[in-house]
């Protein structure tokens, strides 16, 4: 699996996929770098994709179909991060992989990915909700624009880093909207540019990567709470993926948080294709601690 961009590709698009074409240092072993995109530490949902995309090339002929991930220590934005990967498992129709991330000689996340053959079978799935469709609704950098404050909140680039992805919001942000409500949330996403690749494999290494976001904030969403006084982190994370989809074309996240309790907060989501395809879940525990 390569993730090599081309030139014309817009750079904030070439920039991730440089990011997943992690360099392999030897048999089950390789190496990525890391991005500061604002957050206090290396994100999640970069770790998620680069060992993904370790853990599938290990793997032939099969696709991940589901993977539960551990962040254990925060990542070094300075120091690369090295994945090994552990070939626990290729049996008839499933192969199993364990992925540990390594930094200054520690673990810092481990993953467990499951891959199968393309099977046929029985299927249902939840339908997708009437959401109005992705280009009449405001981008972030339109919500941006409108409360040039927000990003205060966070006392760094969180919000105002140059995303790879174009986010629709079908309910206001938490971020914006500050007054307790359900967490309930429905998020149109796609990145800003076409993938020039089709492979099955990139495209699911980068939807792990955008499935970290909006999860968490979710969770916050029945607490008014003030956002500089919390210490948020994700705990652990989980993907099914049902079907394959592309990554830049719109993709419809519906999240909700059935539970906070501990400290912690749950979190899940949904993810549709635009034609209303589920086509993965998530799940996520994050720390939620007041300071």
């Amino acid at each position: 699996m390569s993730s090599e961009a081309p030139a014309a590709v817009d750079r904030r698009l070439a920039d991730l996929l440089r990011l997943l074409d992690i360099e392999p240092l030897e048999v089950n072993l390789f190496r990525g770098e890391s991005r500061d995109i604002g957050t206090p530490q290396v994100y999640g949902g970069q770790v998620l994709g680069q060992a993904l995309v370790a853990a599938s090339r290990t793997i032939d002929g099969r696709r991940c179909h589901s993977l539960h991930a551990y962040f254990l220590r925060p990542g070094d934005f300075n120091a690369p991060i090295v994945y090994d990967v552990d070939r626990s498992r290729d049996g008839k129709s499933f192969s199993s992989r364990r992925v540990v991330a390594i930094q200054h000689g520690e673990q810092i996340f481990h993953l467990s990915a499951s891959f199968a053959v393309d099977e046929a079978g029985l299927e249902h799935a939840m339908p997708m909700p009437d959401v109005p469709r992705p280009e009449s609704l405001p981008s972030l950098e339109d919500y941006l624009a409108q409360h040039p404050d927000v990003a205060g909140i966070f006392g760094n680039k969180i919000l105002d880093h140059n995303r790879p992805f174009d986010y629709r919001f079908a309910d206001l942000p938490p971020y914006i909207d500050r007054t307790p409500r359900p967490a309930y949330k429905r998020v149109w996403f796609r990145t800003v540019d076409r993938i020039p690749s089709d492979d099955p494999d990139l495209h699911r290494a980068i939807l792990a990567y955008a499935s970290d976001a909006n999860l968490m904030d979710t969770a916050l969403m029945p607490h008014a709470v003030n956002w500089e006084r919390m210490q948020l982190a994700s705990i652990d994370h989980a993907i099914w993926f049902h079907h394959p989809c592309r990554v830049d074309e719109w993709l419809l996240y519906v999240l909700d948080s059935p539970s906070a309790s501990g400290s912690r907060g749950f979190a899940r989501g949904s993810i549709y294709t635009a034609d209303g395809r589920l086509c993965a879940s998530t799940a996520q525990e994050g720390l939620m601690r007041q300071r």
